[in-house]
């Protein structure tokens, strides 16, 4: 089994659908990958999802390299106001240290 926490998934299935969460834990049984965005699902409580109903999203080739997503890899605990930079920084296609200027 593969360690699925930090990675950038979508909703496919669910109230949630079309959400972008980053996946903060892992239940063995049965299987169920825990979500949050740290807004409407917080760190805290995390939403239980399959992983048949989330669809990964492309992060290149060396995965999306920012703190937040480190810091969960080597579970230390993070806050919902660095998943949300996270997320937004995800979603706008920078890693940190680049700069968009459009």
């Amino acid at each position: 089994m593969s360690d699925y926490t930090g990675w950038i998934v979508q909703a496919t299935a669910g109230r949630d659908k079309e959400g972008i969460f980053c996946v903060v834990g892992v239940e063995q049984e049965p299987l169920r990958l825990l979500l949050a965005d740290g807004k409407r699902r917080k760190a805290a409580r995390p939403k239980k999802k399959k992983p048949a109903h989330v669809r990964v999203l492309p992060q290149g080739p060396d995965g999306f390299d920012h703190p937040t997503i480190r810091k969960l890899q080597q579970g230390e605990p993070v806050s919902d106001r660095a998943l949300r930079r996270a997320l937004a920084a995800f979603k706008e296609g920078v890693s940190l240290g680049e700069r968009r200027y459009d």
